[in-house]
């Protein structure tokens, strides 16, 4: 772990830790690093080398001035490719997710794979939810996870709730047009009950010519900490292909592929 100065920043790192190509996880909104960590770090450290920041305002790293804005975090994230100095995969949950889907469209040349988990492409995707209470045990309970861990203390949590708030109703604002000019392999997973739609979600997938889905049963917008080992070995399988998908009967992909599939008897 260190601090490395991002966009002029000091910004929380967990260094490459583990063998193999190197992954990178972005955490969702109004959470940090550790929660992915929690999810990867034992299940994924054999086959890649895991990285992780924390963004500003999130986890071990101080909050700027101003509103929360996705294309700011890709900014931190691409700077945060740059730092490590050798393309990445990238694996986002939630609003990690969206940052994700940003670089790849921006900064194509520092990625590898892509794995979305639980994200949006446009606000009006999300399905109505009860607002988080800036008050209240749900509130006190976040607010002092939040300041264990924070520079800026505890009392900087109901700051950052209500930024992440305004975020989430206003972003992100992408179209299946610019999703579409995504060149990179991008795996999207999401819950059957997520707080994302379904069809927001297959709209994500059809847009991308590159993208493979994964739609989980039994699973919420938690789906990571439901069902980590499935998660975990579909994640595994994406990141270890090579080459475009190859299926026995395919539609969507014929333009894409050849030669003779031989399936595992």
């Amino acid at each position: 772990m260190a601090l490395v100065t991002l966009n002029n920043h000091p910004t929380w790192v967990r260094r490459p830790r583990g063998h193999g190509p190197v992954v990178t996880l972005l955490h969702g909104g109004m959470s940090d690093s550790a929660s992915m960590l929690r999810r990867f770090d034992s299940r994924l450290s054999n086959d890649f080398a895991l990285t992780a920041f924390d963004r500003r305002g999130h986890g071990r790293t101080s909050d700027t001035p101003g509103a929360f804005h996705y294309e700011d975090m890709a900014d931190e994230t691409i700077a945060f490719l740059e730092w490590l100095g050798r393309p990445s995969h990238v694996i986002g949950h939630s609003d990690g997710g969206v940052v994700a889907l940003l670089v790849a469209r921006r900064r194509p040349d520092l990625l590898g794979r892509v794995v979305v988990v639980g994200a949006n492409f446009h606000h009006e995707g999300l399905v109505p939810t009860p607002p988080f209470p800036l008050e209240g045990p749900d509130f006190e309970a976040w607010a002092a996870d939040y300041g264990a861990v924070s520079p800026d203390g505890i009392e900087h949590a109901r700051v950052v709730v209500a930024k992440a708030l305004a975020l989430f109703e206003s972003e992100p604002t992408l179209r299946a047009a610019d999703l579409s000019e995504i060149s990179v392999p991008v795996l999207v997973i999401a819950g059957d009950d997520d707080v994302v739609s379904l069809a927001h979600t297959c709209a994500m997938y059809e847009a991308m010519s590159h993208a493979q889905l994964a739609v989980l049963p039994a699973s919420s917008h938690a789906l990571l900490k439901e069902h980590p080992g499935l998660s975990v070995r579909i994640i595994r399988r994406f990141l270890n292909e090579t080459g475009p998908v190859r299926t026995l009967m395919p539609l969507r992909r014929a333009g894409t592929q050849s030669g003779n599939f031989q399936p595992d008897l």
